[in-house]
């Protein structure tokens, strides 16, 4: 499964648990990243973040019988990182995702955003 392809059914997670903000970031152009995506998107509880963590896995398990690489924050469920080596996934409560700002970290990344609010 290519990377793009990849991003899409993590969308799919991502919108199937009515995931909000919903932004790919493409760094495939930006010298040293550490992956070719990012996949971000908010949420408004911790109990939804924990949802739409485990529907992507659920999703990207039943498309391609692959598991994260890594995973991050489920304990806390304020920003959870699910690591696919070539797709990174953030899952943010929205205040959380406001102080981070990583879409601003990564400002020469080509950025889609997948459902505008």
């Amino acid at each position: 499964m290519t990377a793009e392809e990849l991003c899409k059914v993590i969308v799919k997670g991502m919108e199937d648990k009515k995931a909000s903000n919903i932004v790919l970031m493409d760094l495939r152009d930006i010298f040293s990243t550490m992956t070719d995506f990012f996949v971000i998107c908010s949420a408004t509880s911790d109990t939804q973040v924990d949802g739409i963590s485990n529907a992507i896995e659920e999703e990207v398990y039943k498309t391609n019988k692959e598991r994260p690489w890594m995973s991050e924050g489920k304990n806390t469920r304020q920003w959870v990182l699910l690591d696919y080596a070539n797709v990174v996934v953030h899952i943010f409560l929205k205040d959380t995702r406001e102080f981070y700002q990583l879409e601003e970290l990564w400002g020469d990344a080509k950025i889609t955003k997948i459902n505008p609010q």
